[in-house]
Protein backbone atom coordinates (compact mmCIF):
# COMPACT_ATOMS: atom_id res chain seq x y z
CA UNK A 1 0.00 0.00 0.00
CA UNK A 2 2.96 2.07 0.98
CA UNK A 3 4.46 1.78 -2.35
CA UNK A 4 1.21 2.78 -4.27
CA UNK A 5 1.20 6.26 -2.32
CA UNK A 6 5.29 6.53 -2.86
CA UNK A 7 4.22 5.51 -6.68
CA UNK A 8 5.71 8.82 -8.51
CA UNK A 9 3.60 11.16 -11.27
CA UNK A 10 5.54 14.10 -12.28
CA UNK A 11 8.24 14.05 -9.69
CA UNK A 12 5.91 14.11 -7.07
CA UNK A 13 4.57 11.00 -5.16
CA UNK A 14 0.61 10.12 -5.23
CA UNK A 15 0.32 10.83 -1.95
CA UNK A 16 1.16 14.70 -2.11
CA UNK A 17 -1.37 15.13 -5.00
CA UNK A 18 -3.86 13.61 -2.47
CA UNK A 19 -2.99 16.36 0.29
CA UNK A 20 -3.08 18.90 -2.16
CA UNK A 21 -6.49 17.54 -3.17
CA UNK A 22 -7.52 17.10 0.38
CA UNK A 23 -6.48 20.88 1.14
CA UNK A 24 -8.47 22.38 -1.74
CA UNK A 25 -11.40 20.41 -0.78
CA UNK A 26 -11.29 21.39 2.55
CA UNK A 27 -11.05 24.86 1.41
CA UNK A 28 -13.95 24.67 -0.76
CA UNK A 29 -15.86 23.13 2.30
CA UNK A 30 -15.00 25.87 4.99
CA UNK A 31 -14.92 28.61 2.67
CA UNK A 32 -18.70 29.86 2.95
CA UNK A 33 -18.07 29.71 6.56
CA UNK A 34 -15.43 31.50 6.97
CA UNK A 35 -16.67 33.68 4.20
CA UNK A 36 -19.79 34.46 6.53
CA UNK A 37 -17.67 34.65 9.47
CA UNK A 38 -15.41 37.76 7.97
CA UNK A 39 -18.40 39.25 6.57
CA UNK A 40 -19.87 38.87 9.97
CA UNK A 41 -17.65 40.32 11.59
CA UNK A 42 -17.28 43.39 9.21
CA UNK A 43 -21.10 43.72 9.54
CA UNK A 44 -20.87 44.26 13.16
CA UNK A 45 -18.18 47.28 12.72
CA UNK A 46 -20.52 48.71 10.33
CA UNK A 47 -23.59 48.28 12.25
CA UNK A 48 -22.01 50.24 14.99
CA UNK A 49 -21.81 53.23 12.84
CA UNK A 50 -25.45 52.70 10.97
CA UNK A 51 -27.58 50.56 12.88
CA UNK A 52 -29.94 50.81 10.07
CA UNK A 53 -27.94 48.97 8.15
CA UNK A 54 -29.55 45.74 5.94
CA UNK A 55 -27.46 42.75 6.67
CA UNK A 56 -28.26 40.43 4.00
CA UNK A 57 -26.89 43.16 0.75
CA UNK A 58 -23.95 44.20 2.92
CA UNK A 59 -23.09 40.45 3.55
CA UNK A 60 -24.12 39.60 -0.26
CA UNK A 61 -21.77 42.40 -1.36
CA UNK A 62 -18.74 40.93 0.35
CA UNK A 63 -19.13 37.09 0.00
CA UNK A 64 -18.31 36.30 -2.76
CA UNK A 65 -15.01 38.28 -3.39
CA UNK A 66 -14.24 36.59 0.28
CA UNK A 67 -14.55 32.92 -1.23
CA UNK A 68 -13.12 33.44 -4.24
CA UNK A 69 -9.58 34.68 -2.33
CA UNK A 70 -9.62 32.18 0.25
CA UNK A 71 -10.17 29.28 -2.51
CA UNK A 72 -7.59 30.65 -4.53
CA UNK A 73 -4.97 31.47 -1.65
CA UNK A 74 -5.48 27.76 0.01
CA UNK A 75 -5.30 26.36 -3.91
CA UNK A 76 -2.37 28.38 -4.78
CA UNK A 77 -0.49 27.47 -1.51
CA UNK A 78 -1.23 23.70 -1.69
CA UNK A 79 0.13 23.37 -4.86
CA UNK A 80 3.28 25.06 -4.02
CA UNK A 81 3.84 22.34 -1.76
CA UNK A 82 4.23 20.42 -5.06
CA UNK A 83 7.96 19.29 -6.95
CA UNK A 84 7.55 20.97 -10.03
CA UNK A 85 7.90 18.21 -12.67
CA UNK A 86 10.98 18.11 -14.71
CA UNK A 87 9.38 17.35 -17.79
CA UNK A 88 7.62 20.57 -17.74
CA UNK A 89 10.27 22.57 -17.78
CA UNK A 90 11.08 24.71 -20.77
CA UNK A 91 11.93 28.27 -21.41
CA UNK A 92 10.01 30.45 -23.75
CA UNK A 93 12.34 33.87 -24.60
CA UNK A 94 14.61 32.63 -21.79
CA UNK A 95 12.07 32.67 -19.21
CA UNK A 96 11.23 29.75 -17.38
CA UNK A 97 7.90 27.70 -17.62
CA UNK A 98 8.33 27.65 -14.04
CA UNK A 99 8.51 31.60 -13.33
CA UNK A 100 5.83 31.85 -15.83
CA UNK A 101 3.39 29.40 -13.14
CA UNK A 102 4.56 31.30 -10.73
CA UNK A 103 3.98 34.60 -11.97
CA UNK A 104 0.16 33.46 -12.66
CA UNK A 105 -0.63 32.53 -9.47
CA UNK A 106 0.89 35.64 -8.03
CA UNK A 107 -0.97 37.62 -10.46
CA UNK A 108 -4.53 35.84 -9.46
CA UNK A 109 -3.46 36.27 -5.80
CA UNK A 110 -3.27 40.28 -6.22
CA UNK A 111 -6.05 40.70 -8.73
CA UNK A 112 -8.57 38.64 -6.32
CA UNK A 113 -6.86 40.90 -3.35
CA UNK A 114 -8.12 43.63 -5.22
CA UNK A 115 -11.11 42.48 -6.31
CA UNK A 116 -11.61 41.89 -2.46
CA UNK A 117 -10.51 45.78 -1.57
CA UNK A 118 -13.00 47.75 -4.40
CA UNK A 119 -16.03 45.57 -2.66
CA UNK A 120 -15.23 46.96 0.41
CA UNK A 121 -14.95 50.56 -0.92
CA UNK A 122 -18.50 49.47 -2.51
CA UNK A 123 -18.98 48.64 1.25
CA UNK A 124 -17.76 51.69 2.33
CA UNK A 125 -19.76 53.96 -0.28
CA UNK A 126 -22.66 52.00 0.71
CA UNK A 127 -22.60 53.13 4.37
CA UNK A 128 -22.22 56.66 3.70
CA UNK A 129 -24.63 57.15 1.18
CA UNK A 130 -27.26 56.18 3.25
CA UNK A 131 -25.79 58.11 5.98
CA UNK A 132 -26.23 61.14 3.28
CA UNK A 133 -29.69 59.89 2.38
CA UNK A 134 -31.00 60.07 6.24
CA UNK A 135 -29.68 63.25 6.42
CA UNK A 136 -30.77 64.78 3.62
CA UNK A 137 -27.22 65.94 2.33
CA UNK A 138 -27.62 65.73 -1.56
CA UNK A 139 -24.01 66.99 -1.70
CA UNK A 140 -22.52 64.40 0.89
CA UNK A 141 -24.19 61.04 -1.61
CA UNK A 142 -23.14 63.10 -5.29
CA UNK A 143 -19.85 63.21 -3.42
CA UNK A 144 -19.60 59.93 -2.21
CA UNK A 145 -20.34 58.11 -5.50
CA UNK A 146 -17.60 60.45 -7.40
CA UNK A 147 -15.15 59.69 -4.87
CA UNK A 148 -16.16 55.81 -4.79
CA UNK A 149 -15.63 55.64 -8.56
CA UNK A 150 -12.39 57.48 -8.34
CA UNK A 151 -11.06 55.75 -5.93
CA UNK A 152 -11.57 52.16 -7.86
CA UNK A 153 -10.17 53.34 -10.36
CA UNK A 154 -7.06 54.67 -8.61
CA UNK A 155 -7.09 50.99 -6.95
CA UNK A 156 -7.18 49.48 -10.15
CA UNK A 157 -3.72 51.59 -11.19
CA UNK A 158 -2.62 50.57 -8.15
CA UNK A 159 -3.20 46.25 -8.45
CA UNK A 160 -2.11 46.59 -12.30
CA UNK A 161 1.19 48.21 -10.95
CA UNK A 162 1.42 45.55 -8.31
CA UNK A 163 0.66 43.01 -10.65
CA UNK A 164 3.62 44.08 -12.79
CA UNK A 165 5.72 44.44 -10.26
CA UNK A 166 5.60 41.83 -7.89
CA UNK A 167 4.48 38.95 -10.16
CA UNK A 168 6.55 39.60 -13.43
CA UNK A 169 9.65 41.42 -11.74
CA UNK A 170 8.95 44.59 -13.44
CA UNK A 171 10.99 47.71 -11.61
CA UNK A 172 8.09 50.54 -11.17
CA UNK A 173 10.81 53.19 -11.00
CA UNK A 174 11.99 51.66 -14.51
CA UNK A 175 8.42 51.94 -15.67
CA UNK A 176 7.98 55.28 -15.11
CA UNK A 177 10.99 55.93 -16.71
CA UNK A 178 10.12 54.34 -19.44
CA UNK A 179 6.28 56.23 -19.18
CA UNK A 180 8.22 59.32 -19.42
CA UNK A 181 9.76 58.85 -22.22
CA UNK A 182 6.23 58.69 -24.08
CA UNK A 183 4.56 60.74 -21.44
CA UNK A 184 4.58 63.69 -23.66
CA UNK A 185 2.81 61.64 -26.55
CA UNK A 186 0.18 60.24 -23.72
CA UNK A 187 -0.34 63.48 -22.34
CA UNK A 188 -1.09 65.23 -25.84
CA UNK A 189 -3.56 62.12 -26.78
CA UNK A 190 -5.33 62.57 -22.81
CA UNK A 191 -5.41 66.20 -22.68
CA UNK A 192 -9.06 66.06 -23.15
CA UNK A 193 -9.73 63.58 -20.33
CA UNK A 194 -6.99 64.85 -17.99
CA UNK A 195 -8.92 68.09 -18.89
CA UNK A 196 -12.12 66.89 -17.44
CA UNK A 197 -11.04 65.11 -14.48
CA UNK A 198 -9.56 67.83 -13.29
CA UNK A 199 -13.08 69.67 -13.79
CA UNK A 200 -14.91 67.08 -12.41
CA UNK A 201 -12.53 68.12 -9.22
CA UNK A 202 -13.61 71.69 -9.70
CA UNK A 203 -17.22 70.83 -9.82
CA UNK A 204 -17.33 69.01 -6.41
CA UNK A 205 -14.98 71.67 -4.48
CA UNK A 206 -16.70 74.38 -6.03
CA UNK A 207 -20.37 72.98 -6.18
CA UNK A 208 -22.10 75.40 -8.74
CA UNK A 209 -24.67 72.82 -9.11
CA UNK A 210 -25.18 69.02 -7.91
CA UNK A 211 -27.43 65.95 -8.83
CA UNK A 212 -31.26 67.24 -9.45
CA UNK A 213 -30.28 70.80 -10.04
CA UNK A 214 -32.12 72.28 -13.17
CA UNK A 215 -29.12 74.06 -15.19
CA UNK A 216 -29.02 76.05 -18.34
CA UNK A 217 -25.63 75.44 -20.48
CA UNK A 218 -24.68 76.04 -23.89
CA UNK A 219 -28.38 75.83 -24.89
CA UNK A 220 -29.15 72.94 -23.18
CA UNK A 221 -31.81 73.02 -20.70
CA UNK A 222 -32.41 69.90 -18.02
CA UNK A 223 -31.88 68.46 -14.65
CA UNK A 224 -28.93 67.03 -13.64
CA UNK A 225 -28.41 63.39 -13.08
CA UNK A 226 -25.10 62.57 -12.65
CA UNK A 227 -21.88 64.28 -12.30
CA UNK A 228 -18.78 61.75 -13.63
CA UNK A 229 -15.49 61.35 -13.97
CA UNK A 230 -15.20 62.36 -17.46
CA UNK A 231 -18.87 63.92 -17.92
CA UNK A 232 -21.80 65.08 -16.75
CA UNK A 233 -25.17 63.47 -17.44
CA UNK A 234 -28.19 65.83 -18.25
CA UNK A 235 -31.85 64.98 -19.05
CA UNK A 236 -33.41 67.75 -21.24
CA UNK A 237 -36.92 69.03 -21.17
CA UNK A 238 -37.12 67.48 -24.36
CA UNK A 239 -36.53 63.74 -22.07
CA UNK A 240 -33.12 63.58 -24.32
CA UNK A 241 -30.14 62.60 -22.42
CA UNK A 242 -27.21 64.87 -22.95
CA UNK A 243 -23.72 64.33 -22.09
CA UNK A 244 -21.44 67.32 -21.01
CA UNK A 245 -17.87 67.23 -20.67
CA UNK A 246 -17.03 68.49 -17.68
CA UNK A 247 -14.52 70.95 -18.82
CA UNK A 248 -17.19 72.73 -20.52
CA UNK A 249 -19.59 72.68 -17.73
CA UNK A 250 -16.78 74.62 -15.94
CA UNK A 251 -15.87 77.20 -18.40
CA UNK A 252 -19.29 77.84 -19.48
CA UNK A 253 -21.63 80.13 -18.36
CA UNK A 254 -24.03 77.99 -15.89
CA UNK A 255 -27.22 78.97 -15.31
CA UNK A 256 -28.59 77.07 -12.00
CA UNK A 257 -32.43 77.46 -12.04
CA UNK A 258 -32.91 75.65 -9.19
CA UNK A 259 -31.10 78.05 -6.79
CA UNK A 260 -33.35 80.98 -7.94
CA UNK A 261 -34.96 82.84 -5.10
CA UNK A 262 -37.99 84.31 -7.59
CA UNK A 263 -39.39 83.89 -10.84
CA UNK A 264 -40.38 86.74 -13.10
CA UNK A 265 -43.15 87.70 -15.83
CA UNK A 266 -42.88 90.38 -18.36
CA UNK A 267 -45.60 92.15 -19.79
CA UNK A 268 -44.78 94.44 -22.88
CA UNK A 269 -47.97 96.37 -23.97
CA UNK A 270 -47.74 99.00 -26.70
CA UNK A 271 -51.05 100.86 -26.46
CA UNK A 272 -52.73 103.00 -29.53
CA UNK A 273 -51.30 106.57 -29.05
CA UNK A 274 -55.11 108.36 -29.00
CA UNK A 275 -55.93 106.41 -25.66
CA UNK A 276 -56.78 109.18 -23.45
CA UNK A 277 -53.86 110.19 -20.40
CA UNK A 278 -57.10 109.43 -18.02
CA UNK A 279 -58.04 106.00 -19.46
CA UNK A 280 -54.27 105.28 -19.28
CA UNK A 281 -53.81 105.97 -15.67
CA UNK A 282 -57.29 103.92 -14.49
CA UNK A 283 -55.97 101.07 -16.19
CA UNK A 284 -52.40 101.38 -14.47
CA UNK A 285 -53.79 101.79 -11.06
CA UNK A 286 -56.62 98.90 -11.92
CA UNK A 287 -53.52 96.40 -13.26
CA UNK A 288 -51.69 97.27 -9.71
CA UNK A 289 -54.98 96.34 -7.98
CA UNK A 290 -54.75 93.17 -10.26
CA UNK A 291 -51.29 91.87 -9.02
CA UNK A 292 -51.87 92.91 -5.40
CA UNK A 293 -51.80 88.83 -4.61
CA UNK A 294 -50.71 87.08 -2.02
CA UNK A 295 -48.43 85.01 -4.35
CA UNK A 296 -47.25 88.26 -6.98
CA UNK A 297 -44.10 89.96 -5.48
CA UNK A 298 -43.15 93.40 -6.56
CA UNK A 299 -45.45 94.08 -9.28
CA UNK A 300 -44.73 97.22 -10.67
CA UNK A 301 -46.37 98.90 -13.75
CA UNK A 302 -44.97 101.70 -15.56
CA UNK A 303 -46.06 103.78 -18.92
CA UNK A 304 -42.16 103.76 -20.06
CA UNK A 305 -42.13 104.97 -23.31
CA UNK A 306 -44.11 107.74 -25.40
CA UNK A 307 -44.14 107.42 -29.62
CA UNK A 308 -46.13 108.98 -32.28
CA UNK A 309 -47.45 105.70 -32.55
CA UNK A 310 -47.78 104.13 -28.96
CA UNK A 311 -47.91 104.57 -25.52
CA UNK A 312 -45.46 101.39 -24.18
CA UNK A 313 -46.40 99.88 -20.74
CA UNK A 314 -44.09 97.64 -19.00
CA UNK A 315 -45.74 95.33 -16.22
CA UNK A 316 -43.49 92.79 -14.68
CA UNK A 317 -44.01 90.97 -11.54
CA UNK A 318 -42.65 88.23 -9.28
CA UNK A 319 -43.57 84.46 -8.11
CA UNK A 320 -41.70 82.32 -5.32
CA UNK A 321 -39.99 80.04 -7.18
CA UNK A 322 -42.57 77.57 -7.91
CA UNK A 323 -42.97 74.00 -10.62
CA UNK A 324 -42.89 76.13 -13.72
CA UNK A 325 -46.54 74.74 -14.55
CA UNK A 326 -47.71 76.47 -11.35
CA UNK A 327 -45.91 79.88 -12.37
CA UNK A 328 -47.08 79.36 -16.43
CA UNK A 329 -50.59 78.75 -14.60
CA UNK A 330 -50.08 82.02 -12.88
CA UNK A 331 -49.25 83.28 -16.09
CA UNK A 332 -51.86 82.59 -17.75
CA UNK A 333 -54.19 83.65 -15.28
CA UNK A 334 -52.78 87.02 -14.91
CA UNK A 335 -53.14 87.64 -18.75
CA UNK A 336 -56.42 86.77 -19.25
CA UNK A 337 -56.95 89.49 -16.55
CA UNK A 338 -55.12 92.04 -18.47
CA UNK A 339 -56.94 91.02 -21.52
CA UNK A 340 -60.38 91.72 -19.79
CA UNK A 341 -59.46 95.08 -18.40
CA UNK A 342 -58.06 96.46 -21.80
CA UNK A 343 -61.58 95.07 -23.27
CA UNK A 344 -63.49 96.60 -20.78
CA UNK A 345 -61.95 100.34 -20.76
CA UNK A 346 -61.59 99.99 -24.57
CA UNK A 347 -58.05 100.74 -24.86
CA UNK A 348 -56.65 99.69 -28.43
CA UNK A 349 -53.35 98.20 -29.05
CA UNK A 350 -51.59 99.93 -31.65
CA UNK A 351 -50.90 98.87 -35.36
CA UNK A 352 -52.74 96.52 -37.08
CA UNK A 353 -50.91 93.45 -35.81
CA UNK A 354 -51.43 92.68 -31.73
CA UNK A 355 -48.31 93.60 -29.82
CA UNK A 356 -49.19 92.68 -26.41
CA UNK A 357 -46.07 90.67 -25.65
CA UNK A 358 -46.15 88.21 -22.78
CA UNK A 359 -42.88 87.40 -21.58
CA UNK A 360 -42.34 84.30 -18.38
CA UNK A 361 -39.15 83.29 -16.92
CA UNK A 362 -38.85 80.11 -18.91
CA UNK A 363 -37.54 82.45 -22.03
CA UNK A 364 -40.46 81.93 -24.12
CA UNK A 365 -42.66 84.92 -25.54
CA UNK A 366 -45.71 84.90 -26.94
CA UNK A 367 -48.02 87.49 -28.93
CA UNK A 368 -51.62 88.32 -28.36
Amino acid sequence: MNDFWNRLIFDNPLKSYLFVAIAIGIGLLIKRIISRFIAGQLYRVASTLDPGLDKRPFVKLLLAPVETFLVAFISIAAIEKLRFPGNLEFEIYEISSRTIIHSIAKAILIAMFIWLLLRIIDFIALLLKRKAIDSGGQKDHQMVVFFRDFLKVILVIIGILMIFSISFGFEVSKLWTGLGIAGAALALATKESIENLIASFIIFFDKPFQTGDVLKVSNITGTVEKIGLRSTRIRTDQKTYVTVPNKQMVDSIVDNQTLRTQRKAEIRLQLDSSTPPDTIQKFVEETRSLLDKTYIDNPTVYLIDISGTAFQLNIDYFTPPIALADFNGIKQKMNLEILKLLETLKIPLSGSSTTVRIVGNAGNAANV
